[in-house]
């Protein structure tokens, strides 16, 4: 404690950032370790394992229709008609692929608000009293209709197919949150390099092994998923899953909606609500980086305590061996400051076609349980997995849990035999008539 006290001393007083992170020489070449170049100076560290293995020919999958309409109104409402194949809730359990007939859900957010900014459009009067002397009560006043401010239709064939570790064209990509490193993957690098995958997993830059350049424009969402693009361009393969964990969600998000064609599946691990991403003010992470310094022992404490659901030996040396938190004052405060991501709000989300795991540690005390719900709300194909014993790094508390979770949604791939067998007069009348899946979230947004 009293050595992070003198060194944030000398770092105020100084002016240079104190615990630099540099790149390192790897210890075990041979495992797997590389160091790419993604621009002139700026350097990630990536673990990139490539079994051996024989190529198998690629299963052909199942064909599921993609279509939904995305309508913004001007009064903050955005409503999303899904009009093509809905997957089963049942997925949960990964065990199942069938699909269910289209129906009519309506939600309201809870943390819905009403401002005086941002009036309804259509407000509709007070019924009127009838006149004495009649009973005939009067007729409802006429509602204008709604004029939307933004259409959206997606309407595409995605086909999804079970993603074995002996398809050689199968690549998983690791990517981790603010203040981990590629460290914090290790028992998921190690139990699918054995079941035959090919897995990437990279350092964030100013993380773990990767270069930490001293400006605070390196560290923005932006510049990072402009990393992130350079290293998925460098070893995608033909069909590619994203893992991301907190905030490293936001990466596979903003590169399964620049590259639908390659991603085939996502995973979600404690990543958020769908909302565009905006540095909070009232942080302590705006404090100086030297007095981040200082309070880096009190930081990790409270890392520790909010990042697990147990705080004994094992945890202890979790977090000591997967180097989370462990950057520096300067690049904490940067990456902070630099979650700034207008584009990725609820239109965003709801654009995206492939299939998503989203897993949620019940203990986590970073992000709520309702915020990965409305995840799941918002999504095409989203299946909710919680997993009670588990936090914030529920892939490092509970690893074995996780990996079976993950491996049985990446060998999955919906059975289109049921709905093909089901199609009745009844459902086609359901079809044509005016019970789309619906779902109606009254959410504020910018005009």
């Amino acid at each position: 404690m009293l050595t992070s006290i003198t060194e944030g001393i000398l770092c105020c007083l100084t002016g240079k950032a104190a615990s630099l992170v540099l790149p390192l020489e790897s210890s075990e070449p041979s495992d797997g370790f590389e160091f790419v170049e993604v621009k002139p100076g700026r350097v990630l560290r990536v673990r990139h394992i490539v079994p051996e293995r024989q190529p198998i020919e690629t299963e052909n999958g199942s064909s599921v229709h993609c279509k939904r309409k995305i309508t913004v109104y001007r009064n903050g409402q955005l409503v999303i008609e899904n009009l093509g194949d809905v997957l089963h809730s049942e997925i949960l359990q990964c065990q199942d692929g069938d699909l269910e007939p289209c129906s009519t859900v309506e939600v309201e957010l809870a943390d819905y608000k009403e401002i005086a900014s941002s009036p309804d459009p259509n407000p509709v009067p007070p019924p009127v009293p009838p006149p004495p002397g009649e009973h005939k009560p009067a007729p409802p006043p006429r509602r204008r209709r709604r004029k939307p401010k933004r259409t959206v239709v997606i309407d595409s064939k995605r086909v999804i197919s079970s993603c074995k570790g002996t398809h050689s064209d199968v690549a998983l990509f690791f990517v981790h949150g603010v203040g981990g490193s590629l460290d914090i993957w290790s028992s998921q690098l190690d139990f699918f390099s054995r079941l035959g995958y090919e897995v990437i997993a990279p350092d964030l830059a100013g993380h773990g092994a990767s270069t930490a350049p001293q400006i605070a424009a390196a560290y923005t969402f932006y510049a990072l998923a402009e990393d992130l693009r350079a290293i998925f361009k460098r070893y995608a393969r033909k069909r590619n899953i994203l893992i991301g964990h907190s905030y490293g969600v936001s990466f596979c998000t903003f590169l399964a909606h620049e590259y639908p064609d390659l991603v085939h599946k996502v995973v979600m691990i404690n990543g958020g609500g769908p909302t565009a991403l905006e540095p909070s003010l009232c942080s302590i992470f705006q404090l100086p980086s030297c007095v981040l310094h200082c309070l880096s022992p009190c930081l990790a404490w409270s890392f520790l305590k909010a990042g697990f659901a147990r705080q004994g030996a094992k945890e202890k040396q979790l977090l000591k061996q997967g180097n989370a938190f462990n950057v520096s004052p300067f690049v904490l405060r940067a990456m902070m400051s630099g979650q700034y991501w207008p584009e990725g709000d609820e239109v965003y989300h709801a654009e995206l076609t492939v299939p998503i795991l989203l897993v949620h540690g019940m203990c986590d005390k970073f992000v709520p349980m309702d915020e990965d719900q409305r995840m799941a709300e918002i999504l095409l194909f989203a299946f909710l997995k919680v997993i009670e014993e588990g936090s914030h790094m529920v892939m490092m508390e509970c690893p074995d849990t996780v990996n079976t979770l993950l491996h049985e949604f990446f060998l999955w791939e919906p059975d289109m035999s049921r709905k093909d067998s089901s199609k009745t007069d009844t459902e086609k009348t359901v079809a044509v008539s005016d019970t789309l899946h619906t779902l109606k979230i009254n959410k504020v947004m910018d005009k």
